[in-house]
C-alpha cells in the first residue's frame, strides 16, 4: 500500500456503475476515495459542481446521496470533491469530473419499427434512415428501446462496444433504454446514415422445457430509434422512429436464437447500406407500433466482448469430416475465425461443454442446437462471428470448412456484462486456486445481462434461489451493486402484482412453473439487498426494497399460519442434496428449511426497518422472527440440540441463521460434525445447504472437520470436478461420474455457479478478510490457519479503497505465522488472530507473528477406529482409490455402505465386503503413507 504524504481524493464516479461514471438519473449517487496519512483524519467532504459548492458531514464518499439540485437530461456539468481535516487542513480539489445526465423525463414519441410482412417467425431485419445534418449541430444522442436485441452504426462505424443491446428485462414490466452519445460519429454539414441491425434475442425466444415451450413476449423483433441532435442556439432535433426509415428482412443474417443459435448467410449481405451511397429501392416501409409503456434507461454494465482465447488443442475426432477444437476453458461466448472459401460454402459450428468418444456431447444441452451456420460469399479472408447469440462451450465441432483448418484462425470470444473486478484471492494450494478461478468464471459468464442459473442449455434463465445463494461471494469478486440492483427491479415489478409472492425466475417466463412460492428462492428479495448494504453501501437500495422485502415475509407468514411454520406447499427445498436420488427429495425436510429462511426473512426485514429509523415496524417484524424461531424450535429441535431432519443441511441453517439457544449450539456443531465424518467428509448440502456449512462448522469450533471437508477430493466434493478436468463450477456435484461417465439426468450443467457459493468462504475465512459494516467502514481480520496451507493472501478493493490480507507459515516452524493486512484510509479492522485476545486497529499496513498449533494426525492402519482415520487429511480417499484400482465396483459399494463412526476398525468394515487380504495390505500400506 502506497501512503499518501498529503490527503487527496480520487476515483471520483457518478452513479453505482464503475466502468463508466454517468448520471442515469437527475439525482445520481456520488462515490471517491479518500487517501491519506493513517495520522490524518478526515472530518468532512466538500463537494463543488460548477460554481456551487457544498458541504457532507461524511468525508468518505460511499454511493452518497446527490447534494445539488436535479440535473436535467443532456446536462453536462463538471464535479470536484475536496475532504477537510479535523485539524482544519484540506485536500486539494480532486481533479475535474465531467458529469453526462443520460437520461429522459419525457413520454417517449419514437414509433417501434418492424417488417410489415415478416416471412418467417422472429425474423431478423435490417433498418436505415439517411438524413441531412446541419452544420450547427453539435452533439447527438442515440435512444434506442427494442423488443429484441440491435446493433447500430452511424456512417459505417460502431456507436459503442456494446452487444446484445439493450440486454433482458421484464419487458412487460420495464422495457429498457440505451442511450449513447454518438457526437463523435456525427457528420455536421454531411447526409448521415443510421443503420441498425435487429434480432429477437430473449423477446422472440421460446421458453418452457420440451413441447411446453413457447414464446412469451412476442413473435417478431421490433425497435424504437430516436437520434437528438443538439444544435449551437440549443434548438433540439428528433430523427425518430416513423415511416421515413426502410427495413430489410432478407439480409445476411436468416435466422437468429438464443438457444438456437445463428445462420448466416454471406451472398445475402446488402452492399453498401450502412453508408448513404445506398440505393435502397428493395426495402420497404416499415410497420409503426405505438410502445404500450414509456421505455427507461437502465444503470447497468453492459454485455461486452470481455476478452479471446485460442484453441489449445484438437482431440481426434470420431469423424474424419468433423474437427473438433478445444479452447480449454469452459466459457460463455461465441467463436470468431478468419476463412476463405468458394461461394456458398457451408460451415457448421456445433457447441457443447463436454465430448465423448471423440464428439461433441450434446445431451445436457436438451432442446438448445447451440449452433451456428455461416454460408460463405466467395470473399478471401473472411472474418466469421455470430451477432446476436451466444453459448456456453469448452469445445466446438466444426464441419463443412473448405481445405485444412488452421486452428490460429479460430478464437473464442468471451462474453458477459463488463462487471469490475474487485476481489481476488491465491494461496499455496492450487487446487483452491483451481477452485476459485473456476468460480470466478461461472459467475461471470452467467452475469449476462442479469444473474443466470446456466449459459448453455434451453434455459438460461434468472432463477432466484441460485442469485440468493451466490450473492454474498458475488460481492467479493466483483462489483455488482449496479448488475443485482437492476435485477431486483424486475424481481419487484414480477413480484408486485402476485401479493408478495416472487417468483422463481425472474423475468418469469416460465409459466405455473415459474410462479412456485419457494423459500431459499423468493427470499433473494430480502437476502440481496441486504447484500449489497453491506458490501457496497448502498441505503438507498436497501430503503427501496423495504415494501417488497416486508410483501415477502407477510406473504410467507400467510402460507405458513398462525402456528409460524412454513410446512405446506411445494419446495424445492435443499436443491440437489447429493445424498439422495431426486434433486427435489433431500434429506433435510422442506418445511424445515422453509421455516428456517422465514425467521432469516422476517430478521432482516426487521434490521432495514431499524436502519430506515422506523422502530415501531422494525420491532413486529422482530417478534415475528422470535415467533418463527420458537416454532422453528419447538417443532424441530430436541432438547439435546439434535434436528428433527438429522442432515447436515439442517444443522448449517439452524446454526447460521441463529436458530437455537446458545446452549444447545455446541451440541448441534458437534453433531454436524460428527454427520459429515460419517460419510467420509464427502458433501452432503445442497444448494441452500453448501453456502452454510463451512461457517456453521468454523463458527461452532469444528475447525477439523472444516478442512477435511472444503479440501476433499472424493466424489461429491468441492475439488472432485478438478480431477475430470472441470474449469467452471458444475450444477451436480457428480456431473461427470468417476469412471467418466456423464450423469444421466437430463439437468446437468457444467457452468453453474450455486455450488460455488463457497467462494465467500475463501475470502473471508481462508484468506481472512471479511466486512465488518456497511460498505467496509470497518472490517473483519480472522484467518483461518488450514494446517496444509502455507499461505493465502486476499485483495478486494472495497468502496474505501484497497483492503488486504496475507499470512506465512515459517518454513522451519510451521506453528508460526505472519500476519499482513492492509486498511484503507477511514476505516478500523476488528482482528482476531487466534493466539491473543481479538483487538482493533485503524488505517495502514499491519504486521503480526502469530503462533498456532498445528493439526497432527496419529498414525493410523487398517486396525486404527473408523473416525480416527476419517480425522486424518485424506485417509478417507485414499481407501477408496486403493480400492478402486482392485474393483471399481468394490468400491462403489464401499463408498455407500461406510460409516466412519468411532467404535468400529476398518479391517472389519472391508470384511463386509469381501476384500481379499492382499487388498486389506494395500489400503494399511496406503494408510501408513497418509501425511501425519
Amino acid at each position: 500500500m502506497t501512503i499518501a504524504h498529503e490527503p487527496r481524493v480520487v476515483g471520483l464516479r457518478v452513479g453505482r456503475r464503475r466502468d463508466i461514471s454517468l448520471a442515469a438519473s437527475a439525482r445520481p449517487p456520488v462515490s471517491w476515495l479518500v487517501e491519506a496519512p493513517a495520522a490524518w483524519k478526515a472530518a468532512r467532504a466538500e463537494l463543488r459542481l460548477d460554481r456551487i459548492t457544498v458541504a457532507a458531514a461524511n468525508p468518505y464518499g460511499v454511493l452518497e446521496e446527490w447534494p445539488f439540485p436535479p440535473l436535467q437530461p443532456g446536462d453536462v456539468r463538471t464535479l470536484e470533491v475536496r475532504v477537510v481535516g479535523v485539524d482544519g487542513s484540506a485536500s486539494a480539489w480532486s481533479e475535474a469530473h465531467e458529469i453526462r445526465a443520460r437520461f429522459t423525463d419525457e413520454p417517449w414519441t419514437a414509433s417501434f419499427l418492424g417488417l410489415a410482412r415478416p416471412t418467417r417467425a422472429a425474423q431478423p431485419f435490417l433498418a436505415r434512415r439517411a438524413f441531412a445534418v446541419a452544420a450547427t449541430v453539435i452533439s447527438a444522442e442515440l435512444r434506442v428501446a427494442a423488443h429484441g436485441v440491435y446493433h447500430a452504426r452511424l456512417n459505417g462505424a460502431d456507436v459503442d462496444d456494446g452487444v446484445l443491446h439493450p440486454g433482458w428485462t421484464a419487458y412487460q414490466h420495464r422495457l429498457p433504454l440505451q442511450l449513447t452519445d454518438v457526437s463523435a460519429l456525427l457528420r455536421p454539414g454531411e447526409v448521415n446514415t443510421l443503420a441498425v441491425e435487429v434480432a429477437g434475442g430473449w423477446y422472440t425466444e421460446t421458453y418452457g422445457f420440451g413441447e411446453t415451450a413457447e414464446r412469451f413476449y412476442g413473435d417478431q423483433p421490433r425497435i424504437a430509434p430516436l437520434l437528438r441532435l443538439r444544435h449551437k442556439d440549443g434548438r433540439i432535433e428528433d430523427i425518430s422512429g416513423d415511416e421515413r426509415w426502410r427495413l430489410f428482412g432478407d439480409g445476411e443474417l436468416v435466422s437468429s436464437g438464443i438457444y438456437a443459435g445463428e445462420e448466416v448467410d454471406l451472398r445475402r449481405h446488402p452492399s453498401g447500406w450502412e453508408t448513404q451511397a445506398f440505393d435502397d429501392a428493395a426495402w420497404e416501409a416499415p410497420a409503426l407500433a405505438r410502445p404500450d409503456r414509456d421505455p427507461v434507461p437502465i444503470d447497468i454494465e453492459p454485455v461486452r466482448r470481455i476478452r479471446s482465447l485460442p484453441v489449445v488443442a484438437v482431440p481426434d475426432s470420431a469423424d474424419p469430416d468433423r474437427v473438433l477444437l478445444d479452447f480449454g476453458q469452459n466459457l460463455v461466448g461465441r467463436v470468431r475465425f478468419r476463412v476463405s472459401g468458394p461461394a456458398g460454402t457451408r460451415i457448421v459450428l456445433r457447441h457443447a461443454e463436454v465430448i465423448d468418444a471423440g464428439r461433441v456431447n450434446t445431451r445436457p444441452l436438451r432442446a438448445a442446437a447451440a449452433t451456428d451456420t455461416f454460408v460463405l460469399d466467395g470473399a478471401d479472408d473472411t472474418v466469421c462471428e455470430p451477432r446476436f447469440t451466444f453459448h456456453g462451450f469448452r469445445y466446438v465441432e466444426v464441419t463443412g470448412y473448405p481445405g485444412e483448418l488452421d486452428p490460429t484462425d479460430f478464437a473464442a470470444v468471451v462474453l458477459h456484462t463488463d462487471l469490475t473486478r474487485t476481489g481476488w484471492f491465491s494461496c499455496s494450494d492450487e487446487r483452491l486456486n483451481r477452485l476459485h478461478e473456476n468460480i470466478v468464471w461461472s459467475f461471470a459468464g452467467n452475469a449476462l445481462s442479469l444473474p443466470t442459473d446456466c449459459p448453455q442449455r434451453d434455459e438460461r434463465l434468472g432463477w432466484t434461489g441460485d442469485a440468493q445463494v451466490f450473492a454474498p461471494t458475488a460481492a467479493s469478486l466483483f462489483d455488482t451493486d449496479a448488475f443485482f440492483a437492476s435485477w431486483l427491479t424486475d424481481v419487484v415489478a414480477e413480484q408486485a402484482s402476485r401479493g408478495g409472492r416472487v417468483p422463481t425466475v425472474v423475468p418469469q417466463t416460465l409459466g405455473s412453473l415459474g410462479e412456485t412460492m419457494a423459500a431459499g428462492w423468493g427470499d433473494a428479495i430480502t437476502v440481496i439487498p441486504t447484500v449489497l448494504h453491506e458490501r457496497f453501501g448502498d441505503r438507498t437500495l436497501l430503503a427501496r426494497m423495504i415494501g417488497p422485502m416486508r410483501a415477502w415475509v407477510d406473504a410467507v407468514s400467510d402460507a405458513a399460519g398462525p402456528d409460524r411454520l412454513w410446512e405446506r406447499g411445494f419446495q424445492y427445498g435443499d436443491w440437489l442434496d447429493p445424498t439422495v436420488a431426486r434433486p427435489d427429495k433431500a434429506k433435510t425436510d422442506p418445511g424445515l428449511v422453509a421455516t428456517a429462511y422465514f425467521a432469516r426473512s422476517a430478521r432482516l426485514v426487521s434490521d432495514a426497518l431499524d436502519r430506515a429509523g422506523d422502530g415501531d415496524a422494525a420491532t413486529r417484524y422482530a417478534v415475528l422472527a422470535d415467533d418463527v424461531r420458537g416454532a422453528f424450535v419447538a417443532t424441530y429441535v430436541t432438547p439435546r440440540g439434535r434436528l428433527a431432519s438429522d442432515a447436515p443441511t439442517a444443522y448449517a441453517l439452524a446454526l447460521e441463521f441463529d436458530l437455537l439457544p446458545a446452549a444447545l449450539r455446541p451440541a448441534a456443531a458437534e453433531r454436524l460434525a460428527f454427520l459429515l465424518r460419517a460419510g467420509g467428509y464427502r458433501m452432503a448440502t445442497g444448494f441452500l445447504g453448501t453456502p452454510l456449512v463451512l461457517d456453521a462448522l468454523l463458527s461452532g469450533g469444528q475447525e477439523g472437520a472444516a478442512e477435511q471437508l472444503l479440501l476433499q477430493t472424493m466424489c461429491p466434493s468441492w475439488l472432485y470436478p478438478l480431477s475430470q478436468g472441470a474449469t467452471t463450477v458444475w450444477e451436480r456435484w457428480d456431473g461427470i461420474r468417476p469412471d467418466g461417465t456423464l450423469h444421466p439426468s437430463g439437468m446437468t450443467s457444467f457452468n453453474h455457479y450455486a455450488l460455488g457459493s463457497v467462494g465467500d468462504v475463501l475470502h473471508r475465512r481462508v484468506g481472512g478478510l471479511a466486512c465488518d459494516a456497511p460498505g467496509w467502514s470497518r472490517l473483519r481480520i480472522q484467518p483461518w490457519f488450514i494446517s496444509s496451507l502455507q499461505h493465502a493472501r486476499v485483495a478486494h478493493d472495497t468502496p474505501r479503497g484497497r483492503a488486504g490480507v496475507e499470512w506465512h507459515r515459517d518454513a522451519a516452524a510451521p506453528d508460526r505465522l505472519r500476519v499482513r493486512a492492509q486498511v484503507p484510509h477511514g476505516v478500523t479492522a476488528w482482528v482476531d488472530l487466534g493466539d491473543r485476545a481479538p483487538f482493533e486497529v485503524g488505517a495502514g499496513d499491519h504486521t503480526w507473528e502469530v503462533t498456532v498449533a498445528l493439526r497432527r494426525s496419529p498414525e493410523i492402519g487398517v486396525d486404527t477406529d473408523l473416525a480416527v482415520i476419517a480425522d486424518a487429511p485424506g485417509a478417507c480417499a485414499a481407501v477408496s482409490r486403493t480400492i478402486a484400482v482392485h474393483s471399481p465396483e468394490m468400491a462403489t459399494e464401499f463408498d455407500a455402505y461406510i460409516r466412519w463412526v468411532p467404535g468400529r476398525r476398518l479391517r472389519d468394515e472391508l470384511a463386509a465386503v469381501s476384500a481379499p487380504a492382499a487388498l486389506v495390505a494395500r489400503i494399511d500400506a496406503a494408510l501408513a503413507g497418509v501425511p501425519t
